[in-house]
């Protein structure tokens, strides 16, 4: 029985906006520069690994939210939803430390924090 779960479509709509946004903008704004800079070659070339890794993540984690979302895919396997929603949650830490620690505004925590709370609550509507 295919039923569909409207938190789950929520958070994988928002993590697509969010992988999106990360991709763009994250290129633009933050890459490019990064590579234009003193910086090593093999620094960068770490710093970018890493940062397409992250841009992998936010892919995948939408399409399995939204198939799980839609009664498709996924949609039983509620541990990967688990650890997809407390990924997200974990996710906001270092903006949020970041911020206050450099006393800066690091919004991107902002994108995080939705995902994973829908993530969770669509858990629970899923169990009850």
């Amino acid at each position: 029985m295919n039923t569909k779960n409207n938190y789950w479509i929520i958070a994988g709509v928002l993590n697509l906006i969010t992988f999106i946004l990360h991709l763009i903008g994250g290129q633009l704004d933050l890459v490019n520069p990064m590579i234009d800079t003193s910086l090593s070659l093999e620094k960068s070339s770490q710093l970018v690994g890493a940062w397409n890794m992250v841009t992998i993540i936010l892919l995948a984690t939408s399409y399995i939210l939204l198939s799980a979302g839609f009664g498709k895919k996924y949609a039983t396997n509620t541990e990967m939803i688990q650890s997809i929603g407390y990924l997200n949650l974990s996710f906001c830490l270092p903006f949020i430390i970041a911020g206050f620690y450099y006393g800066l505004l690091v919004p991107q925590w902002i994108f995080f924090l939705p995902i994973g709370i829908f993530t969770m609550i669509g858990l629970k509507k899923k169990n009850a």
